[in-house]
């Protein structure tokens, strides 16, 4: 298995993780939010951590952003060879997701690979993928049930000056979008999904993993057109191994020859500015990775 670790940028860092959180610089602001895979004792002094622009809290199953100091609705980012725009929201999420950045690298290398390949984008949230797709020359189709992440896409799309780039927009139940694809005849060079362990379509369709996954992708190779060169399946929070992922692929390696790749991703800590008393401390310490989520990738 691969380990994929995304270390710290300019306008992002991992300062610390332990004691169920993680602390995290985007661009000027620092935030502190909750991470069950965090189970282990911090490095930077708690009064640190107290300093942080924004902390969420979380009072049973709902939680809220508290604010230091008074923050701007969104704001931007420079990420991944991309522009992305970081908000606060209800769910804890900040709309990047700095694992993924091994993964966006390895999109661009598959697409630079064809002239104009058609790529699918499933789950597609905030579209990172989607635009490190654009940017190799995909014309891509991005799918996502919420209409408010689709229009965060187009969004970080402008930002990346990506706003008349081939990318086309839907907001649709993924499996009810796919099942129509199939029907339709329609093919695609290369197919990325980031699927949740629980969610509902924009009609409220029920999507839970344990059910809903496995018909996906019986349905997801039968979209791959016959040169189709690479499926990207990524997941967080779902409590399965990498090897659920790799068997889910071993069809198209069968079926179509190419190779199977599955692993973690990770981030790695960086503090680039710790405590005085701390520096030592800090910078002698190996640098822990933070697990952040499981990939699987078949590739010709």
């Amino acid at each position: 298995m691969t380990t994929l670790v995304t270390k710290a940028d300019s306008d992002y860092e991992l300062l610390d993780t332990g004691e169920g959180e993680k602390m995290e610089r985007f661009g000027e602001v620092v935030c502190v939010r909750p991470d069950p895979e965090a189970l282990w004792k911090r490095r930077i002094e708690a009064i640190e951590w107290r300093h942080a622009d924004a902390r969420y809290e979380r009072k049973g199953e709902k939680g809220s952003w508290k604010e230091r100091r008074a923050l701007p609705k969104s704001w931007p980012i420079q990420f991944g060879s991309m522009t992305l725009s970081v908000r606060l929201t209800s769910f804890k999420h900040v709309g990047v997701f700095p694992e993924q950045l091994a993964n966006w690298e390895w999109i661009r290398g598959r697409v630079k690979k064809y002239k104009a390949p058609k790529i699918l984008n499933l789950f597609a949230y905030t579209g990172a993928a989607s635009i490190a797709a654009a940017q190799a020359g995909a014309d891509v189709t991005h799918v996502d049930a919420s209409k408010v992440a689709v229009e965060w896409a187009r969004e970080n799309a402008r930002l990346s000056k990506l706003a008349d780039a081939p990318i086309r927009y839907i907001v649709d139940d993924v499996s009810a979008f796919v099942a129509r694809e199939v029907r339709r005849g329609s093919h695609y060079d290369g197919i990325i999904l980031d699927p949740p362990a629980f969610g509902h379509g924009p009609k409220r369709e029920l999507w839970k993993i344990e059910k809903s996954f496995l018909p996906l992708m019986q349905d997801i190779e039968k979209l791959l057109s016959p040169g189709a060169d690479f499926v990207l399946i990524s997941g967080y929070s779902s409590g399965y191994s990498p090897l659920m992922l790799k068997h889910n692929l071993l069809g198209l390696k069968t079926a179509r020859g190419g190779e199977i790749e599955i692993g973690e991703l990770t981030i790695e800590e960086s503090p680039s500015k710790p405590p005085p008393m701390l520096v030592s401390q800090v910078d002698s310490a190996p640098r822990r990775l933070l697990p952040a989520g499981i990939f699987g990738r078949w590739s010709r």
